[in-house]
Order: C-alpha cells, then structure tokens, then sequence
C-alpha cells in the first residue's frame, strides 16, 4: 500500500512541476499578446510578473499537498517527520511571499481568498477581454449578426 501512496506522492509532484512549467508558457504567451496589443512595456511585464507568479503559486500548492502525501504514508521517523516539515514549512513560507508580492497585501487581510490557479485563470479572462475591447476598436471584432 506505501507504493502506491508513493505513486501518488510523484504523481502530485509531477503535477506541480508541470502547474509551473505550463503557467511559464501562459505568462509568456500573456506577455507577448499584451505588447502586440500596445499596452505598453509596464503592462506586459506586470501581466507576465503576475500570472509567472500564480503559476508558481499553484506549483507551490501542489507540491506542498505531495509532501503531506508522502508523510501520512511514510515510515514514522522524527528525522524524515522533520525534513518533510520543514519542506512544507519552506514551501508555505515561499507561497505566502509570493501571494503578498503578486497582491500587495498580506494573504489574511485579503477579503476574498484566491488560489494560484483563480489568479491564472484572471490573467486569462483580462487578456480575453481586452483582446475583445482591442478587436472592437480596430473595427474587426470578428463575425457579426446581419440586421
């Protein structure tokens, strides 16, 4: 049974690298859209900070679940008790800096709680809209209904 709980473990860790991987990608694509759209430099870069940080965030989140995985199935032993704890404690640590540098507020102070994932998931709506207003602009805004 520990093997497959340590299939499980992996597999999270898998997972979170790839929550980060991915999320790289989105900011960059974000990024670039962002400047294609003339938004300015200041802007594609706050776009590609905050969703690269919400990617890290999610990766974080996973990887933390991974190491809690991994000491409920574990061996009790004080000395991997200890090392996953202070994984887990580096990892919450990171995670919440991060959280405070991408909001500007401390996590607790936060009326609505969001999750990395809720953060990249904004970072897309925000580009979808925008690239929407840019289209309307331009005066392509894509097929129409005939009146």
């Amino acid at each position: 049974m520990e093997d497959v709980f340590t299939a499980v473990a992996v597999g999270f860790e898998a997972l979170g690298a790839t929550a980060m991987m991915a999320g790289f990608l989105i900011a960059l694509v974000l990024g670039a859209r962002s400047l294609a759209r003339r938004e300015g430099g200041r802007a594609a870069f706050q776009v590609l900070r905050t969703t690269l940080g919400s990617a890290i965030l999610l990766g974080l989140e996973i990887l933390v679940a991974a190491d809690l995985i991994r000491t409920i199935t574990s061996k009790p032993s004080l000395e991997d008790a200890l090392i996953l704890g202070l994984i887990v404690l580096i990892r919450t640590v990171l995670s919440i800096s991060i959280q405070i540098e991408i909001e500007g507020t401390l996590p607790w102070r936060r009326a609505l709680l969001r999750s990395g994932g809720q953060l990249i998931g904004d970072a897309v709506a925000r580009d979808k809209a925008a690239a929407q207003a840019s289209r309307a602009s331009s005066g392509s805004a894509g097929p129409a209904s005939q009146d």
